[in-house]
Protein backbone atom coordinates (compact mmCIF):
# COMPACT_ATOMS: atom_id res chain seq x y z
CA UNK A 1 0.00 0.00 0.00
CA UNK A 2 0.92 3.53 -1.16
CA UNK A 3 0.12 6.31 1.68
CA UNK A 4 0.58 10.39 0.47
CA UNK A 5 0.56 12.32 3.59
CA UNK A 6 -0.10 16.04 3.05
CA UNK A 7 0.79 18.33 5.91
CA UNK A 8 3.74 16.36 7.36
CA UNK A 9 5.24 18.87 9.59
CA UNK A 10 1.77 20.00 11.47
CA UNK A 11 1.37 18.72 15.07
CA UNK A 12 -0.84 15.70 13.61
CA UNK A 13 1.15 15.43 9.96
CA UNK A 14 3.90 14.84 12.70
CA UNK A 15 2.56 12.32 14.56
CA UNK A 16 1.06 10.87 11.55
CA UNK A 17 4.61 9.85 10.01
CA UNK A 18 4.63 7.53 13.48
CA UNK A 19 1.38 5.80 13.24
CA UNK A 20 1.02 5.23 9.36
CA UNK A 21 4.87 4.12 8.38
CA UNK A 22 3.81 0.30 9.49
CA UNK A 23 1.07 0.36 6.93
CA UNK A 24 2.96 0.67 3.87
CA UNK A 25 5.14 2.83 1.82
CA UNK A 26 4.68 6.72 2.90
CA UNK A 27 5.41 9.59 1.14
CA UNK A 28 4.86 12.48 3.46
CA UNK A 29 5.19 16.13 2.33
CA UNK A 30 5.32 19.12 3.13
CA UNK A 31 5.12 22.81 1.13
CA UNK A 32 8.28 21.93 -0.55
CA UNK A 33 8.99 20.18 -3.43
CA UNK A 34 10.53 16.71 -3.29
CA UNK A 35 10.93 14.80 -6.59
CA UNK A 36 8.77 16.70 -8.77
CA UNK A 37 5.98 15.73 -5.55
CA UNK A 38 4.90 19.50 -4.13
CA UNK A 39 2.66 19.35 -0.52
CA UNK A 40 1.64 22.72 -1.01
CA UNK A 41 -1.97 23.05 -1.19
CA UNK A 42 -2.33 26.46 -2.81
CA UNK A 43 -1.53 25.64 -5.88
CA UNK A 44 -4.31 23.34 -7.04
CA UNK A 45 -2.78 22.58 -10.33
CA UNK A 46 0.38 21.12 -8.63
CA UNK A 47 -1.88 19.33 -6.19
CA UNK A 48 -3.43 17.37 -8.87
CA UNK A 49 -0.30 16.56 -10.59
CA UNK A 50 1.44 15.23 -7.47
CA UNK A 51 -1.18 12.96 -6.79
CA UNK A 52 -1.18 11.44 -10.25
CA UNK A 53 2.80 11.10 -9.99
CA UNK A 54 2.28 9.30 -6.75
CA UNK A 55 -0.58 6.83 -7.32
CA UNK A 56 -1.11 6.29 -4.05
CA UNK A 57 -3.86 3.93 -2.50
CA UNK A 58 -4.52 6.63 0.71
CA UNK A 59 -4.51 10.29 0.92
CA UNK A 60 -4.09 11.41 4.14
CA UNK A 61 -4.46 15.38 4.25
CA UNK A 62 -3.38 16.91 7.45
CA UNK A 63 -2.48 20.25 5.93
CA UNK A 64 -4.84 23.58 6.34
CA UNK A 65 -5.39 27.08 6.81
CA UNK A 66 -5.90 27.26 10.58
CA UNK A 67 -5.56 30.90 11.61
CA UNK A 68 -8.84 31.25 12.58
CA UNK A 69 -8.77 35.22 13.03
CA UNK A 70 -6.84 35.84 9.99
CA UNK A 71 -9.28 34.00 8.01
CA UNK A 72 -11.56 36.65 8.61
CA UNK A 73 -9.54 38.83 6.17
CA UNK A 74 -7.89 36.32 4.28
CA UNK A 75 -10.80 34.01 3.17
CA UNK A 76 -9.94 33.43 -0.07
CA UNK A 77 -7.05 31.84 1.13
CA UNK A 78 -8.52 30.20 3.74
CA UNK A 79 -10.90 28.92 0.67
CA UNK A 80 -8.19 27.86 -1.11
CA UNK A 81 -6.68 25.82 0.96
CA UNK A 82 -9.45 24.18 3.03
CA UNK A 83 -11.64 23.89 0.03
CA UNK A 84 -10.80 24.06 -3.30
CA UNK A 85 -7.33 21.97 -2.51
CA UNK A 86 -9.63 19.26 -0.68
CA UNK A 87 -11.66 19.58 -3.49
CA UNK A 88 -9.27 18.59 -5.60
CA UNK A 89 -7.68 15.73 -3.70
CA UNK A 90 -11.50 13.81 -3.51
CA UNK A 91 -11.40 14.30 -7.26
CA UNK A 92 -8.37 12.26 -7.54
CA UNK A 93 -9.05 9.96 -4.94
CA UNK A 94 -12.13 9.12 -6.88
CA UNK A 95 -10.44 8.82 -10.33
CA UNK A 96 -7.49 6.32 -8.99
CA UNK A 97 -10.02 4.91 -6.14
CA UNK A 98 -8.02 5.84 -3.28
CA UNK A 99 -8.98 6.32 0.51
CA UNK A 100 -9.46 9.82 1.24
CA UNK A 101 -8.72 10.67 4.95
CA UNK A 102 -9.22 14.26 6.40
CA UNK A 103 -9.44 16.11 9.26
CA UNK A 104 -11.91 18.88 10.32
CA UNK A 105 -13.15 20.72 13.11
CA UNK A 106 -15.90 21.73 16.02
CA UNK A 107 -15.88 25.20 14.05
CA UNK A 108 -18.52 23.66 11.60
CA UNK A 109 -21.45 23.97 14.26
CA UNK A 110 -22.66 27.26 15.69
CA UNK A 111 -21.78 26.30 19.39
CA UNK A 112 -25.40 26.37 20.59
CA UNK A 113 -26.92 24.75 23.65
CA UNK A 114 -24.83 22.35 25.51
CA UNK A 115 -25.30 18.68 24.18
CA UNK A 116 -22.62 17.29 22.29
CA UNK A 117 -22.56 17.67 18.44
CA UNK A 118 -23.24 14.37 16.61
CA UNK A 119 -22.23 13.49 12.63
CA UNK A 120 -25.38 14.13 11.56
CA UNK A 121 -26.56 17.11 13.42
CA UNK A 122 -26.85 20.61 11.13
CA UNK A 123 -23.92 22.24 10.49
CA UNK A 124 -23.79 25.95 10.45
CA UNK A 125 -20.41 27.54 11.25
CA UNK A 126 -20.10 31.32 12.60
CA UNK A 127 -16.77 32.34 11.43
CA UNK A 128 -14.77 32.24 7.91
CA UNK A 129 -12.47 29.30 9.10
CA UNK A 130 -15.77 27.34 9.85
CA UNK A 131 -17.15 28.06 6.56
CA UNK A 132 -14.25 26.74 4.77
CA UNK A 133 -13.74 23.59 6.72
CA UNK A 134 -17.59 22.93 5.96
CA UNK A 135 -17.35 23.27 2.21
CA UNK A 136 -13.99 20.98 2.08
CA UNK A 137 -16.20 18.24 3.61
CA UNK A 138 -19.21 18.93 1.50
CA UNK A 139 -16.54 18.40 -1.36
CA UNK A 140 -15.84 15.50 -0.25
CA UNK A 141 -18.72 14.21 -0.48
CA UNK A 142 -20.28 15.15 -3.18
CA UNK A 143 -17.03 13.99 -5.07
CA UNK A 144 -18.51 10.47 -3.81
CA UNK A 145 -15.04 9.69 -3.30
CA UNK A 146 -14.16 6.63 -0.55
CA UNK A 147 -13.44 8.91 2.55
CA UNK A 148 -12.56 9.03 6.28
CA UNK A 149 -13.80 12.43 7.46
CA UNK A 150 -12.45 13.25 11.12
CA UNK A 151 -14.05 16.40 13.49
CA UNK A 152 -12.21 17.03 16.18
CA UNK A 153 -10.97 20.24 18.80
CA UNK A 154 -8.86 21.78 20.28
CA UNK A 155 -5.47 19.86 18.81
CA UNK A 156 -2.34 20.33 20.78
CA UNK A 157 1.38 18.57 20.82
CA UNK A 158 4.46 19.13 22.93
CA UNK A 159 5.56 19.90 19.39
CA UNK A 160 5.06 24.04 18.40
CA UNK A 161 2.91 26.12 20.00
CA UNK A 162 -0.57 24.87 22.17
CA UNK A 163 -2.65 26.77 24.89
CA UNK A 164 -0.75 24.87 27.67
CA UNK A 165 2.52 26.02 26.64
CA UNK A 166 0.84 29.37 26.28
CA UNK A 167 -0.29 29.67 29.79
CA UNK A 168 3.00 28.03 31.39
CA UNK A 169 4.43 31.00 29.96
CA UNK A 170 2.01 33.77 31.21
CA UNK A 171 2.08 32.37 34.28
CA UNK A 172 5.76 33.21 35.08
CA UNK A 173 4.92 36.79 33.72
CA UNK A 174 2.19 37.89 35.17
CA UNK A 175 0.49 37.75 38.60
CA UNK A 176 -3.14 37.85 37.79
CA UNK A 177 -4.43 35.62 34.55
CA UNK A 178 -8.02 35.96 32.67
CA UNK A 179 -8.74 32.91 30.70
CA UNK A 180 -12.52 32.21 28.89
CA UNK A 181 -14.66 30.03 30.72
CA UNK A 182 -17.83 30.02 28.69
CA UNK A 183 -16.16 28.12 25.57
CA UNK A 184 -16.30 24.22 26.19
CA UNK A 185 -14.88 21.30 24.28
CA UNK A 186 -11.91 18.50 24.83
CA UNK A 187 -8.36 19.01 24.51
CA UNK A 188 -7.07 16.57 22.12
CA UNK A 189 -3.81 15.18 21.44
CA UNK A 190 -1.94 15.29 18.21
CA UNK A 191 -0.79 12.00 18.92
CA UNK A 192 -4.42 10.68 19.81
CA UNK A 193 -5.50 11.42 16.54
CA UNK A 194 -2.92 10.06 14.40
CA UNK A 195 -3.23 6.56 16.45
CA UNK A 196 -6.93 6.90 15.78
CA UNK A 197 -6.26 7.24 12.28
CA UNK A 198 -3.82 4.39 11.58
CA UNK A 199 -6.57 2.20 13.44
CA UNK A 200 -9.27 3.58 11.30
CA UNK A 201 -7.60 2.90 7.98
CA UNK A 202 -6.69 -0.71 8.99
CA UNK A 203 -10.26 -2.01 9.94
CA UNK A 204 -11.63 0.12 6.67
CA UNK A 205 -9.54 -1.60 4.83
CA UNK A 206 -10.96 -4.66 5.83
CA UNK A 207 -14.47 -3.08 6.20
CA UNK A 208 -15.60 -0.39 3.74
CA UNK A 209 -18.72 0.18 5.25
CA UNK A 210 -16.75 1.97 7.97
CA UNK A 211 -15.97 4.03 5.47
CA UNK A 212 -17.82 7.77 6.72
CA UNK A 213 -17.62 11.31 9.07
CA UNK A 214 -16.76 11.01 12.69
CA UNK A 215 -16.08 12.80 15.55
CA UNK A 216 -12.74 12.60 17.18
CA UNK A 217 -11.92 13.80 20.16
CA UNK A 218 -10.39 12.70 23.74
CA UNK A 219 -13.38 12.06 26.09
CA UNK A 220 -14.62 14.56 28.53
CA UNK A 221 -14.95 17.98 28.86
CA UNK A 222 -13.87 21.26 30.11
CA UNK A 223 -13.20 25.18 29.72
CA UNK A 224 -10.29 26.93 28.78
CA UNK A 225 -10.43 28.19 32.14
CA UNK A 226 -10.13 24.76 33.85
CA UNK A 227 -7.71 23.71 31.32
CA UNK A 228 -5.45 26.53 32.70
CA UNK A 229 -5.64 25.52 36.30
CA UNK A 230 -5.32 22.20 35.42
CA UNK A 231 -1.94 22.96 33.40
CA UNK A 232 -0.63 25.63 36.16
CA UNK A 233 -1.46 22.98 39.13
CA UNK A 234 -0.17 19.94 37.60
CA UNK A 235 2.99 22.19 36.49
CA UNK A 236 3.47 23.55 40.22
CA UNK A 237 3.00 19.90 41.62
CA UNK A 238 6.29 18.84 39.62
CA UNK A 239 8.16 21.75 40.80
CA UNK A 240 7.61 24.40 38.68
CA UNK A 241 8.11 28.35 39.82
CA UNK A 242 5.36 30.87 39.13
CA UNK A 243 4.74 34.57 39.38
CA UNK A 244 1.01 33.97 39.20
CA UNK A 245 -1.28 34.27 42.49
CA UNK A 246 -4.48 33.94 40.55
CA UNK A 247 -6.67 32.96 37.74
CA UNK A 248 -10.01 34.52 37.11
CA UNK A 249 -12.53 33.36 34.94
CA UNK A 250 -14.04 35.74 32.44
CA UNK A 251 -16.73 35.35 29.73
CA UNK A 252 -15.42 35.42 25.83
CA UNK A 253 -17.14 38.71 25.37
CA UNK A 254 -14.45 40.04 27.81
CA UNK A 255 -11.82 38.94 24.61
CA UNK A 256 -13.20 40.30 21.44
CA UNK A 257 -11.96 39.00 18.56
CA UNK A 258 -12.04 38.94 14.99
CA UNK A 259 -13.76 35.62 13.98
CA UNK A 260 -16.51 34.67 16.54
CA UNK A 261 -16.23 31.55 18.45
CA UNK A 262 -18.37 29.04 19.21
CA UNK A 263 -19.36 28.53 22.93
CA UNK A 264 -20.44 24.63 22.61
CA UNK A 265 -17.40 23.08 21.02
CA UNK A 266 -18.72 19.58 22.26
CA UNK A 267 -18.44 16.43 19.84
CA UNK A 268 -20.04 13.24 20.30
CA UNK A 269 -18.10 9.88 19.73
CA UNK A 270 -20.37 7.45 20.19
CA UNK A 271 -20.44 6.59 16.24
CA UNK A 272 -16.48 6.04 16.68
CA UNK A 273 -15.78 4.12 19.20
CA UNK A 274 -18.53 1.92 18.40
CA UNK A 275 -17.83 1.43 14.87
CA UNK A 276 -13.85 0.75 15.93
CA UNK A 277 -14.24 -0.22 18.67
CA UNK A 278 -12.40 2.10 20.45
CA UNK A 279 -11.96 3.68 24.44
CA UNK A 280 -11.28 7.18 24.34
CA UNK A 281 -8.84 8.35 26.73
CA UNK A 282 -10.11 11.50 29.36
CA UNK A 283 -8.50 14.46 28.39
CA UNK A 284 -6.37 15.09 31.78
CA UNK A 285 -4.35 12.16 30.50
CA UNK A 286 -3.07 13.61 27.36
CA UNK A 287 -2.97 16.53 28.22
CA UNK A 288 -0.92 15.51 31.53
CA UNK A 289 1.55 13.62 29.43
CA UNK A 290 2.22 16.48 27.45
CA UNK A 291 3.41 18.54 30.19
CA UNK A 292 5.69 15.91 31.11
CA UNK A 293 7.68 15.95 27.85
CA UNK A 294 7.54 19.87 27.99
CA UNK A 295 8.59 20.33 31.27
CA UNK A 296 11.25 17.75 31.15
CA UNK A 297 12.86 19.34 27.98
Amino acid sequence: MKILLFGKNGQVGWELQRSLAPLGELIALDRQSVNGLSGGLSDTEALRSTIRKAAPDFIVNAAAYNSVDRAEAEHELADLVNAQAVDVMAQEARRCNALLVHYSTDYVFNGCGSTPWREADVAVPVNRYGISKLSGEQAILASGCRHLIFRTSWVYSARGHNFAKTMLRLAKERETLNVVDDQIGAPTGAELIADVTAQAIHQTIRHPALEGLYHLTSAGEVSWYEYACHVIDYSRSQGEVFAVKTINPVDTAAYPTPARRPLNSRLNTQKLCENFSLHLPDWRSGVTRMLREVLNK
